[in-house]
């Protein structure tokens, strides 16, 4: 065997056993159990906020995101479970965020239009009196 050979197999042992750590690596990956339980707890919350009424399309990609990481799981695809289960949590943070936006801005609108009123009764009560 010359020197070359020599080298060739040594090189190919070595790709084989960077093969063979990569995949008993990517076996030893644990399933995202915290990230799920956080995209679950966003959408929760999204949900008692009413998100369903003012942000549906968020909540909506939420839970698709969050079937595709449960998905990945089950496929044994962990690294890719994890990032859907944290884009369903953004995505659900997304929703109740918009939510408490709308109802905010709804609470101002109202607001703004009852300080309207009472100045415009301020203004006739003043004009009034002698």
């Amino acid at each position: 065997m010359n020197v070359f050979t020599h080298r060739i197999l040594k090189l190919h042992a070595a790709a084989g056993l960077a093969g063979v750590l990569a995949l008993a690596a990517c076996a030893s990956v644990p399933p995202p159990t915290a990230s799920l339980q956080a995209a679950q707890q966003a959408i929760v919350m999204a949900e008692q906020a009413d998100a369903g009424r003012y942000a549906s399309s968020e909540l909506g990609e939420a839970r698709a995101e969050l079937v595709a990481a449960n998905s990945a799981v089950t496929d044994q695809h962990m690294v890719l479970a994890d990032r859907f289960a944290n884009e369903s949590r953004t995505e659900a943070q997304l929703a109740y965020s918009r939510t408490a936006y709308v109802k905010a801005q709804a609470i101002n609108d109202d607001m703004s239009r009852s300080n309207g009123a009472l100045l415009e009764e301020l203004q006739r009560n003043s004009g009034d009196k002698p």
